[in-house]
């Protein structure tokens, strides 16, 4: 797969998770194909008109570097969160389904 097309995926994905919900960078990659870290790859770098914050660690923390950022999205969507800040994925998760192909022309 082109790696362009890859990330349009990814994203097209996190486009879908609803307010208050999360998924994790796995489960994305269970349905769009390769692994968590490629997801978080592609996220890095073009997943900034996204609701990034939606995309935790499978242990529902995210990565230190999103975590003040993310904080104020989860309290104004009412996201359940965890007494440690984390996100509480036995309530919180969201299931990914495979997304659509995309449109070649």
């Amino acid at each position: 797969m082109d790696p362009e097309e890859y990330v349009e995926l990814v994203l097209s994905v996190v486009e879908e998770i609803p307010r208050g919900r999360v998924t994790s960078y796995g489960a994305i990659a269970a349905v769009v194909g390769g692994g968590p870290r490629q997801v978080g790859a592609g996220m890095a770098r073009h997943g900034g008109p996204v609701p990034w914050w939606r995309v935790v660690r499978a242990d529902g923390s995210l990565p230190p570097s999103h975590e003040d950022n993310a904080r104020p999205h989860y309290l104004d969507e009412g996201t359940p969160l965890r007494g440690t800040g984390a996100v509480d994925m036995a309530t919180a998760f969201w299931e990914p389904e495979p997304p659509a192909p995309l449109s070649t022309g």
